[in-house]
């Protein structure tokens, strides 16, 4: 199906390769991405919560605990926690869910968009698009250890503008997850990556990033076209806490003198949730990715090496 989102973006781009996009991706699971499936240890995914807001946020587990049991469905052993404003995913009906399993290390990372309900304590997800992306703006990082990954009584709070822990927290992240989606055409979660201070917090409730070329599929901005929804997630990665915001977001095609962007999104927060020890995993940054423009202020980070 075509994506008039997309075509919409694509054009405003000049982008001209017909049928570029999410109409050119495939529902069923190549063998290699099963097979990089199961190895991961994380799967970031993008859904609507019990109150119809966009959210996204991270599920983890052991190797194994997401595997494709057949070309056209992927079983996924986690669930969101209970202090996770996606708890409660797919309960009683199916649910448009985005999914991004993304692998620092290597720099690896693939794309799964359809269908999700509960079964049996398992979230189980009938495919309608997979495909890879490029490895571009990936911090390179790799799991160190994994706490017993209990949260602490009442480890969730809420806020409606930003504290001053949250402005610092995404003003100096180099990664962020983003979820979309559109009437009719299911959900989406990818990736967004950079130096430091690449994210901006320009007032109490909003943010700014920039749009870096890319893939030219146009997949998260052909979403924001047909619907303002969105979801953001920020993971810490040496505590494992999470930082989930959603809200609306709008594109602004021009980009100003900010380096390295083709436009800039705007993000207008509704609310926050920061879940203390959402995730057991910790992480060991090694190298930024080679790829990354400067961050606004003018700071350039030196890589570690040459992925």
């Amino acid at each position: 199906m075509k994506h008039v989102g997309e075509l919409a973006v694509q054009r405003r781009a000049g982008v001209r390769a017909g049928e570029w996009g999410s109409a050119r991706t495939h529902p069923e699971i190549p063998p290699a991405a099963a097979e990089f499936l199961e190895r991961q240890r994380m799967l970031v995914i993008g859904a609507s919560g019990r109150d119809e807001r966009l959210w996204a946020t991270a599920l983890t587990g052991a190797e194994g605990f997401t595997r494709a049991v057949d070309e056209r469905t992927i079983v996924i052993d986690a669930l969101p926690g209970e202090h996770d404003p996606l708890a409660g995913l797919a309960e009683g009906a199916e649910a448009e869910i985005g999914m991004l399993a993304i692998e620092p290390r290597t720099r690896r990372r693939m794309r799964v968009n359809g269908q999700a309900v509960r079964k049996d304590g398992l979230l189980v997800v009938h495919t309608e698009q997979t495909y890879a992306n490029c490895p571009k703006y990936i911090q390179a990082r790799d799991i160190t250890e994994e706490s017993a990954g209990q949260p602490v009584a009442g480890g969730s709070s809420s806020a409606r503008t930003f504290t001053g822990e949250h402005r610092a927290w995404i003003e100096s992240a180099d990664t962020f997850f983003v979820a979309t989606r559109a009437p009719g055409l299911g959900a989406d979660l990818s990736h967004r990556g950079g130096n430091p201070g690449f994210v901006r917090v320009v007032g109490e409730r909003r943010l700014v990033w920039p749009d870096y070329v890319g893939n030219s599929m146009y997949m998260t901005l052909g979403n924001l076209e047909l619907d303002e929804s969105c979801g953001l997630l920020f993971l810490d990665w040496d505590s494992g806490d999470a930082l989930h915001l959603t809200g609306r977001a709008r594109v602004d095609w021009d980009p100003g003198e900010v380096p390295g962007a083709q436009r800039m999104v705007e993000f207008e927060m509704d609310l926050a949730v920061h879940v203390r020890g959402s995730s057991p995993l910790r992480w060991r940054f090694e190298d930024y990715s080679r790829f990354n423009p400067p961050a606004p202020n003018g700071e350039q980070r030196v890589t570690g090496g040459t992925k």
